[in-house]
């Protein structure tokens, strides 16, 4: 491995340095900063522009002078030491051990980056994951394989919701291997000690890798965190065989941390002042799930997001719904009400549900309860709000019932307890009780059939 020193640094601008007359450095290179008083900080190339390359500094740049550093290119990558015993262990953004228990001994080491996989290598997705949560389970179904984001807003309780998804989910094959990377970016240290507690307290820390980044931690490690988090997770999924699931928590804290790099390099900015190549930095983070053809291991990410102000016309949001299949948005009117979790139905989606529900992967009727569900509820939604147009008079009696199915279908089939967990069963159960508020002639989307079998006797 050739390594070269340089002590030609010329300027410092923010966390960059810029050091002139370099030669044969390449982009994502690791340095080595070595300061006057020998100390060492560590960096990476953001940038090489014929022999000038500007560096990013971990640590930031706080009491250096250009002319008393020396830099030295390490010729490689930001590197993860990877093993089946990361599983029950926490980490910081580098993947430094942070639970007081020994050093990680490495199976091998990989570069974070990733390499890319080959589409024509893509299975498809379509086996069924349980999460636990009716409104994802039966209406969004989370099938193996898939990117499913949760788009959610400032005091919202996403993560609560994130939490729950990674104790409770699991892949209804009996003897799979399951596992569940956990990557937290930019939370604060009362939200990380609820997450490392959480874990703990319900054992899903056995078979969890956590990765954990403070709000007070350098923007470049935060950059670094979801690609160890699939790093760790490519090397379960592809090389031990596993179904892993990865929570990524919050990407906005990802997304400011590289407009805050990408100011500091002076870059023509985007829209609302993010870097042009967002979408093709999102999109080299949300395309690492997915499954192999020949492997039976599997990546599924659920990344989570909150839209400032609430707005999913903004970049983060929109440009997430480009790349993923799917999107479940928190809602704050449920939450007022308190409601748990808030999942707005209505504008939920996930385009690959289709694919992993039916007879052999949930039950036969799974299809059409979820459509019959959909269709009710956002009938007495509309019902509702022509009510508060025109009153409650203007109402035909059909509409009466619809508003009565909605107000039930958000107490019990929205409502759960937060470590109240759903088997696919028991969320279909609900349903149909639910459906049984609805004559049998007005439940035009399920087959009669299932409406034979199902539908409740009444005594």
């Amino acid at each position: 491995m050739v390594t070269r020193e340089y002590s030609t640094t010329k300027e410092i601008i923010g966390p960059l340095i810029m050091v002139e007359g370099v030669e044969g450095i390449t982009y994502g290179e690791l340095t080595d900063i070595k300061l006057a008083d020998g100390s060492t900080r560590r960096g990476s190339v953001l940038e090489v522009n014929g022999d000038r390359a500007i560096v990013q500094v971990f640590e930031g740049t706080a009491g250096l002078s250009p002319r008393d550093l020396t830099v030295k290119f390490l010729a490689k990558g930001i590197e993860l030491g990877v093993s089946q015993d990361m599983l029950g262990r926490v980490f910081d953004g580098f993947g430094r051990p942070i639970d007081d228990g020994p050093a990680i001994i490495p199976e091998k080491w990989l570069n974070i980056n990733g390499n890319p996989m080959n589409p024509y290598a893509r299975d498809y997705p379509n086996e069924f994951i349980q999460t636990g949560i009716s409104t994802i389970d039966l209406l969004n179904t989370l099938v193996r394989g898939q990117k499913l984001p949760i788009f959610s807003g400032s005091g919202l309780p996403h993560s609560r919701m994130a939490a729950q998804i990674a104790r409770q989910a699991r892949v209804l094959k009996t003897g799979e291997k399951f596992a569940v990377v956990f990557a937290a970016m930019g939370i604060t240290f009362e939200e990380s000690e609820f997450f490392i507690a959480d874990f703990r307290r319900t054992g899903a820390i056995e078979r969890a890798v956590l990765f954990m980044n403070l709000a007070d931690d350098p923007a470049i490690e935060r950059i670094a965190v979801p690609r160890m988090a699939l790093t760790a997770a490519e090397f379960l999924a592809y090389e031990k065989d596993m179904h892993v699931l990865v929570i990524l928590t919050d990407l906005t804290n990802y997304c400011e941390a590289l407009r805050e790099i990408s100011a500091a390099r002076k870059e023509v900015p985007g829209r609302r002042g993010y870097p042009g190549y967002l979408y093709t930095d999102l999109s080299t983070i949300y395309e690492r799930a997915g499954r192999i053809k020949g492997k039976s291991g599997s990546i599924t990410q659920f990344p989570v997001l909150t839209m400032p102000e609430d707005d999913k016309t903004h970049p983060i949001p929109d440009l997430t719904g480009y790349i993923t299949e799917g999107q479940i948005i928190i809602s704050r009117p449920l939450h007022a009400q308190g409601i748990y979790p808030p999942v707005d139905v209505l504008p939920s989606l996930s385009r690959l549900k289709d694919k992993g529900v039916g007879a052999g992967k949930t039950r036969e009727d799974h299809a059409d309860v979820m459509n019959q569900l959909y269709a009710a509820y956002a009938r007495g939604k509309n019902a509702k709000e022509l009510a508060v147009v025109l009153g409650e008079s203007a109402l035909s009696e059909s509409d009466i019932l619809m508003v009565k199915f909605a107000d039930a279908f958000e107490d019990r089939f929205i409502r759960q307890g937060e470590d109240e967990n759903r088997t696919i069963e028991e969320s279909l159960a609900i349903g149909w009780d639910l459906l049984a508020m609805i004559p049998k002639s007005e439940l035009k989307r399920v087959r009669d059939a299932y409406i034979e079998k199902y539908y409740p006797k009444k005594d």
